[in-house]
Parts: structure tokens; C-alpha cells; sequence
């Protein structure tokens, strides 16, 4: 089998940038991003999928400023819920196979126990609205398609969690971060690896459309935005490091213009039976982006 022309959507993104990487071994990856496509025009995506003809398209471009969606719904609904349909519908067409990235905020955190991708939906904000749109949009198309729902993402680059209290905590000697919402941090890289070796058993199996689906797709573990930040506090160098003291505190002391769920501990339960793949726990992988 010849190797796939792999179209990558989202390249300066957190996890696209690491797909660059991983999936070079696999086939021809062309990446791309803003303003090369633009994702609120249905033509500019039309124009990209039928000139590249991929066999394999990755979508990991997002809408991810999540407080910012309450202002910005229309651009966050186009990005997010309107454009994984048509790059669906032409992926189809090439008989090509989709994969694209959703998120634990579809849910509204009310279950004690972690999500199967079978519960129901039922997002609280702008974006979770939008990204289960997207996820409904691929679902309707019906092509071969891999949705991974992803939870709390950081890495060494682009914006996130991490890298906002890094630098935080080399201003300030007290942060307050909240502590009641539960989640499971995920390194950008490992949901890169780990979509690459999903991909790469989706193009060597004969029966490769058994693999069709969603599928959730996080760190094993979970902690609170306070416990995350006391882990990175505590894996940052010394040098240069003011924080002394991380307070929790609760959602209402931090109120932001998006409702976030309380927990959104995914089951990966799925993934590791259909693919006998999991990704470490959330700490160890903290570890490896942060020392030295």
C-alpha cells in the first residue's frame, strides 16, 4: 500500500504541532492553518480538500477561547460545529478518512463517575455548545471518521494552563486557583502519539472500518486545577520561582463568563479495548514536560 497524503488542519496549534512530528513516519503530511484556510469559509476548506486529495484528513484546528465564545458565538459555531461537517462530507467523498478533536466540555459535569462516550451530552457554555455541534455534524456525515474527545490540554507551547501559571507564579508570590472542578490534564504530545498509532492500525488492518467512531481520549488520573497547579509549581526550577503559596478556592470566587463543568473525568475504556492504547497518568507525563 502506497503511503497516504495526510492533510494536517491546525499546524501552530498545541496538539498540531506535535502531529507534524508523529506523523511524518506515516505518510506525506501537509499542514496547514489560518490564514492559509480559513475555517468560517466553506469554500476556502473545499478549495484545500479537493486540490490536496488527501487519503487522511486530521482536524486539530479548534474555536478554544472558551470565555471569549459567550461574545464571539457565531465565529465560535462556524469553527467549531459548521466546518468538521464539510471537511466530513468531502473527506467522503475521497473516500478518505477523518479524524478531529472534541472535548470534555460537551458534558455538564453533574456524573460522579467518568464519562462513557455513551452518556449524554449536555454542555454548559458557547464552546462545549459548539464542539458537540461538530461532533453531531462528522456523526451525520457517516464517512470513515475517528472522533477523540480530549480533556484539560497543555504543553510546552501555544496557550494553556501550564505555561499561564508558569508564568504566574514567576510574578507572584500567592496564586488562588480553583479547586472544585476535576479533570484529567493531557499532554499535547501524547494525544499526538497516540492519534498517530491509532492511525497507523486504521491503515494496516483489512477491516479498518470496525475502528469507526468516538472515542474518549485522556490522561489516566485526574486532579483539580488546583492540584495541577500546585504539581507544575513543584516541578518548576527554583530560580526564578516567586509562588510560595497556591490557595484553592471555589468557582463563584473566580467567576468567568463561561460555566465550566465540575467533572470531567473521561473513560478511556473504549480506546484501550478497541486499540489497546492508554496514555500514562496525567503526573508522570507533567514530569516529562517539566524537568530537566
Amino acid at each position: 500500500m502506497s503511503s497516504p497524503v495526510i492533510l494536517v488542519i491546525g499546524k501552530i496549534g498545541q496538539v498540531g504541532w506535535e502531529l507534524r512530528r508523529t506523523l511524518a513516519p506515516l505518510g506525506q503530511v501537509i499542514a496547514i492553518d489560518f490564514p492559509e484556510i480559513d475555517l468560517t469559509d466553506g469554500n476556502s476548506i473545499i478549495k484545500w480538500m479537493r486540490e490536496i486529495r488527501p487519503g487522511i484528513v486530521i482536524n486539530s484546528a479548534a474555536y478554544t477561547a472558551v470565555d471569549k465564545a459567550e461574545t464571539e458565538p457565531e465565529k465560535c459555531r462556524h469553527i467549531n460545529g459548521v466546518a468538521p461537517g464539510i471537511l466530513a462530507e468531502e473527506a467522503k467523498k475521497l473516500s478518505a478518512w477523518f479524524v478531529h478533536y472534541s472535548t470534555d466540555y460537551i458534558f455538564d459535569g453533574t456524573k460522579t463517575t467518568a464519562y462513557t462516550e455513551q452518556d449524554a451530552p449536555n454542555p454548559l457554555s458557547e464552546y462545549g455548545r459548539s464542539k458537540l455541534a461538530g461532533d453531531q455534524a462528522v456523526l451525520q456525515v457517516d464517512g470513515k471518521h475517528l472522533i477523540f474527545r480530549l480533556c484539560w490540554v497543555y504543553g510546552a507551547r501555544g496557550q494553556n494552563f501550564m505555561l499561564t501559571i508558569m508564568r504566574l507564579a514567576r510574578e507572584r508570590e500567592k496564586l488562588r486557583v480553583v479547586s472544585d472542578q476535576i479533570g484529567s490534564p493531557t499532554w499535547s504530545r501524547m494525544i499526538a502519539q497516540t492519534t498517530t498509532l491509532a492511525v497507523q492500525q486504521v491503515l494496516t488492518t483489512a477491516d479498518s472500518g470496525r475502528f469507526k467512531g468516538v472515542y474518549h481520549l485522556a490522561a489516566s488520573g485526574h486532579t483539580s486545577w488546583h492540584g495541577f497547579a500546585q504539581a507544575i509549581i513543584e516541578l518548576m526550577p527554583a530560580a526564578g520561582r516567586k509562588c510560595q503559596q497556591v490557595e484553592a478556592i471555589t468557582t463563584p470566587e473566580y467567576p468567568l463568563p463561561a460555566r465550566r463543568p465540575a467533572r470531567s473525568v473521561l473513560s478511556c475504556e473504549k480506546l484501550q479495548r478497541t486499540f489497546g492504547l492508554s496514555l500514562p497518568d496525567w503526573q508522570d507525563s507533567l514530569k516529562q514536560v517539566l524537568e530537566p
